[in-house]
């Protein structure tokens, strides 16, 4: 196959991969509705349907300092987009809201992956909002979890452009999922295959076989109660310490071991690696894996050599790899203010994938754009009220003024907002995040 004809076919499964799934429909404009519960009362809230079938809701404050932050939420879901998941992001975000932002969020046009995909969602809300409320002052974009990765992208593809205003003025990224989908999912695999050597129900003996790559097949009919029910079974997850077997206890400690992942988070990260896993690696890369562990070491369990010689190995394929990077990994070439704020015990999207960022935005040359700050924090889905105020008003620091900010001071920004918005700053200014190939083996992939 000659080059151009290779280049026309990888475009086009990067074209299926960041719009399969999405249907076109007739948009609406943005309708009031009521506010979801934890907004201010005084604030107005909207919500609509764009052209592509994405749901949107919007928030104005009653006192709008003119600057909007637009948010890209967590996830990604495995279902059809819903108002009810747009409204929770709103009320768990409504701290932006009650310190003067507007806000707006947007669903995605679909449920699974997409980084690009959400890029362009969150994108095209922002004109919605534009066509309706008027040019901003300044405009952040900001990235929870999954949205981190999508954030990150969208801060390259709609970067300051010399002679135009900018679509974004700042990026505010918090507990992402940073670096791409490889270095954000390998673990995952590593999970599925030391779960299955330890625990060898998913899939059952009697089950048809599979590679563990796929996630699950598209027949399947396992449901997450199930596959809880599986890992019960095996480790006793669910149940009190006291009332596990020996061998359930052993079972968890070395998966938990190995994995390097709290107890917590076994269930949620198994069912990323089975639903999530389905829907990218079958319907977004058409039955390809981006994901390999051919010559990984596994190590922390109580036999590492019979561990090794027993998991099940795979071959990523170079071209699935290609279109996950071309879909999620940002090139680092920043040219806009970037932020981030990471719980260091986060049991979600581990602290190290700022490392991987870091990495990816110094060898792109463009360090002066970032800064990383760090919270003592074991959480993920949100952290503390205080902390966000202090990000945006360090942000718009570093726009407005020029003052590129240091972690000492967002700490001490924090501790100001602490009468207004609570107790609950836990920034550790002189942290810094490990590489990543400390907590993900990364030999062979």
């Amino acid at each position: 196959m000659s080059f151009p004809h290779r280049l026309l076919r990888t475009l086009g499964l990067c074209a299926a991969l960041l719009t399969a799934g999405s249907i076109a429909q007739a948009g609406t404009g943005p309708q009031a509705a009521a506010c979801p519960a934890d907004v201010p009362a005084d604030a107005r809230c909207y919500n609509g349907r764009d052209a592509e079938g994405a749901l949107y809701w919007i928030a104005m404050p009653a006192q709008w300092n003119r600057v909007l932050v637009m948010h890209a939420h967590g996830g990604p879901e495995t279902g059809p987009p819903t108002l009810e998941r747009g409204a929770a992001d709103l009320k768990r975000w409504s701290v932006m809201v009650k310190a003067g932002y507007a806000w707006a969020g947007s669903t995605y046009r679909r449920g699974g992956y997409g980084v690009t995909m959400a890029a362009e969602d969150t994108e095209r809300l922002r004109k919605i909002f534009l066509a309706r409320f008027g040019q901003p002052q300044r405009t952040i974009l900001h990235g929870q979890s999954y949205g981190g990765g999508v954030a990150s992208k969208a801060a390259e593809l709609y970067g300051p452009v010399p002679g135009a205003r900018p679509a974004y003025d700042g990026v505010l990224l918090t507990s992402g999922v940073l670096g791409g989908g490889s270095n954000a999912y390998d673990f995952r695999l590593d999970l599925r295959v030391v779960y299955q050597y330890v625990c060898r129900n998913h899939p059952k003996a009697d089950e048809p076989p599979y590679p563990l790559w796929q996630g699950l097949p598209m027949d399947s009919k396992l449901t997450r109660a199930e596959l809880a029910a599986r890992v019960k079974e095996c480790t006793g997850v669910g149940l009190p310490a006291a009332q596990r077997s020996a061998e359930q206890a052993a079972r968890l400690k070395t998966i938990l071991s190995v994995v390097r992942i709290p107890e917590r988070s076994l269930n949620g990260h198994l069912n990323w690696a089975t639903w999530l896993f389905q829907d990218l690696t079958q319907t977004r890369l058409g039955n390809r894996n981006p994901f390999g562990n051919a010559k990984v070491v596994y190590s922390g369990s109580a036999d590492d050599a019979a561990l090794n010689a027993g998991v099940l190995r795979y071959e990523a394929d170079p071209q699935a790899v290609g279109m996950l990077a071309s879909d999620s990994r940002p090139s680092g070439r920043l040219r806009l203010p970037v932020l981030t704020l990471h719980a260091i015990h986060d049991p979600t999207a581990f602290v190290e994938l700022e490392s991987a960022y870091r990495d990816i935005v110094e060898g792109a040359g463009a360090s002066q754009w970032l800064v990383q700050t760090f919270s003592d924090e074991s959480e993920h889905s949100y952290l503390s009220d205080a902390e966000y105020p202090a990000l945006m008003t360090a942000l718009r620091d570093w726009i407005e003024r020029g003052e590129r900010p240091t972690p000492e001071k967002v700490a001490g920004l924090c501790t100001e907002y602490e009468p207004t918005f609570g107790k609950g700053c836990h920034l550790r200014p002189g942290y810094r995040s490990p590489p990543l190939a400390t907590r993900v083996p990364a030999a062979g992939r």
